[in-house]
């Protein structure tokens, strides 16, 4: 049984088509990856799962319960984190969640063990006695994450978990992810920008526009663009654009402020474009592709893009 199946999901704000038919289902045990600009729906569907806002046209299943009709028995077998706090500022971090595990059905000694796990995990175990109030924003998400994972939901939810946390820290949420999937079976899934956040799912979903334009495991989704990106900064970039195609036979793209080509042997081409018009490039790079380069040929956007209507 899917933890989550989704089919032809809409949803609009006014005239604003935020999801237009979405489809998917997630394993369980899965950790998966919403990826996308501002604007591309992931906010919107993260709200439709957590039960914030009302499924309006579509079917959503989370652990086999119509969420239409039994949105209040999924509640209880969820963690939740917002983007946005929900932590008691004027509370210690212990109190935080102790009170959290109280709604859960959680007391004493348990409780009180769930909590230290939790804190260790995170890294904030001596802060347990602070006031949310003084602690950094990073640290604060450390403590939210806690206060989700306390109860060991069958199914987490993480609205760009990573915001505030410095790299090592990222590290030690996905280890504790892989933790949470592997003793307890727990489905995770998240929204990011964060491309190593990503790298790390099991699979992970594209959306833009209110679509999902791919679904597949990180490899399977950089196996779309063919060999090496080259990207060009170029004081005349759609003279040059013309110029390669016809030296080259290659189809470059304008993305953003650089051209953008897909090519075997990057190096060589590197080499070999340099030589040829050294006056009309500023600055030349190549790589292998990354899950950011997948996005960009098949949307022409930068995941980082702002939508203006978002």
């Amino acid at each position: 049984m899917p933890p989550i199946e989704v089919e032809n999901l809409h949803h609009a704000y006014g005239n604003r088509q935020a999801l237009a038919g979405v489809t998917f289902n997630i394993l369980p045990g899965e950790i998966f990856g919403f990826l996308g600009p501002n604007g591309g729906g992931k906010t919107t569907l993260f709200k439709i799962l957590s039960t914030l806002i009302p499924v309006t046209h579509g079917t959503v299943r989370l652990l086999d319960f119509d969420l239409v009709h039994a949105s209040h028995v999924v509640r209880k077998h969820l963690g939740v984190v917002f983007q946005h706090p929900s932590l008691d500022a004027k509370l210690t971090v212990s109190e935080n969640l102790r009170h959290h595990g109280h709604l859960y059905g959680l007391w004493g000694s348990e409780l009180k063990g769930r909590i230290h796990e939790a804190l260790d995990r995170l890294g904030i175990a001596e802060r347990a006695r602070d006031r949310v109030e003084i602690l950094s924003g990073g640290l604060q998400r450390r403590a939210e994450l806690a206060k989700a994972m306390l109860h060991r939901p069958d199914l987490l939810l993480l609205d760009e978990p990573s915001t505030g946390l410095d790299p090592g820290v990222r590290k030690t949420l996905r280890e504790y992810l892989a933790h949470l999937r592997e003793e307890d079976g727990t489905t995770v899934v998240l929204t990011t920008h964060i491309l190593d956040e990503a790298e790390s799912c099991h699979r992970v979903g594209f959306l833009n526009e209110g679509k999902f334009v791919a679904i597949g495991t990180p490899d399977e989704l950089r196996n779309l663009v063919g060999g090496d990106v080259v990207l060009i900064d170029s004081s005349t970039p759609d003279r040059l654009r013309i110029k390669i195609n016809q030296e080259f036979g290659y189809e470059a793209t304008l993305v953003g402020q650089s051209l953008r080509v897909e090519c075997e042997r990057g190096h060589e081409f590197v080499r070999d474009v340099v030589a040829k018009f050294p006056a009309e490039i500023r600055e030349i790079r190549f790589g292998k592709p990354t899950l950011e380069d997948v996005f960009i040929k098949l949307t022409g956007r930068h995941l980082r893009e702002e939508d203006q209507e978002a």
